[in-house]
């Protein structure tokens, strides 16, 4: 306990909507289990001392065996128990969604966020910016997130803001987040990805309205430029890298990261989708104007 006493309990210190109700379901259902398990426990420890050995008072009945009130208590309490659980948990599981997009007033920003080798690249598409190990955000905005990875499987994680999400190459995740207090807290990959998994932090850094537009302004303001050689410069192995601001993003990188890992019969298959629904569109809307056209009147008997 004296060495844990200098751990960060980031996790129950939430700086967030979905941070403080994933708090509030990890508390509740601590609570509802300790209703088994602290009963359990001193029980346990109560039978044991007033059965011991040398205590003759204790009714001694070697040849006991069953007790209805007892098994009816014993099976009640837990299933009762489980099923609040299980009730809970379907009923957070689908409000927490990470892919369930957050209701605000406020417009969201869209964030693309690439898990490198050892490294975190945050894209701002709607900006043209993108940044490297710092994640800067507005307080009370909503916060769309695209995940994907250039080498091996990582997960985002900021432990006081909510969710965690894998970030996997070839494929695109979503994870939506909001920080409702200005603070920098600590973003990390929560997935081994090798030696340099240690050292693959990032801070985000939530501030007003106003100081997250002139960040953007500063950023805009740099003379690094992320086309497609600084990328590949960029995703080189590497620990310890300092955060880093790029004025310009060369278009459709996320897309094109997400692309060269996927596999050719996906990549098919998404544009025979793609095709086919444009096809159904058009067929549907000729269909619709054949039923909706006005038939010659009848000649009458």
């Amino acid at each position: 306990m004296l060495l844990l006493s200098g751990c960060q309990l980031e996790l129950l210190s939430p700086k967030g909507d979905i941070g403080h109700q994933e708090k509030t379901l990890i508390l509740v259902s601590l609570f509802i289990m300790l209703l088994v398990v602290v009963p359990v426990i001193f029980l346990t420890l109560y039978f044991g001392w007033r059965y011991r050995a040398s205590n003759t008072k204790a009714t001694y009945a070697p040849k006991w065996a069953h007790s209805t009130r007892i098994e009816v208590v014993i099976w009640t309490i837990p299933c009762v128990i489980v099923a609040g659980l299980a009730v809970l948990i379907w009923n957070t599981t689908h409000s927490l969604d990470p892919y369930k997009p957050l209701e605000s007033t406020v417009k969201p920003i869209r964030v693309e966020a690439v898990a490198l080798n050892w490294k975190w690249l945050f894209i701002y598409p709607d900006y043209g910016i993108a940044s490297v190990n710092r994640l800067p955000i507005p307080v009370d905005t909503p916060i769309n997130f695209s995940i994907t990875a250039e080498s091996m499987m990582n997960s985002l994680f900021i432990p006081q803001l909510g969710s965690m999400v894998y970030a996997m190459a070839g494929m695109q995740t979503k994870l939506h987040l909001i920080a409702d207090t200005p603070g920098t807290y600590a973003g990390m990959s929560a997935a081994y990805s090798g030696p340099g998994f240690s050292d693959m932090h990032f801070d985000t850094v939530a501030t007003s309205r106003e100081a997250f537009d002139a960040w953007v302004r500063q950023a805009r303001q740099s003379p690094l430029t992320l086309d497609e050689k600084a990328y590949k410069t960029l995703e080189l192995p590497s620990t310890k890298e300092p955060a880093t601001v790029y004025a310009g993003v060369a278009p459709g990188l996320f897309q094109n990261i997400v692309n060269k890992y996927m596999h050719s019969d996906m990549r098919a298959n998404m544009r025979g989708d793609a095709r086919g629904n444009a096809l159904g569109n058009a067929l549907g809307n000729a269909l619709g104007d054949v039923c909706t056209a006005q038939s010659p009147p009848l000649a009458a008997n």
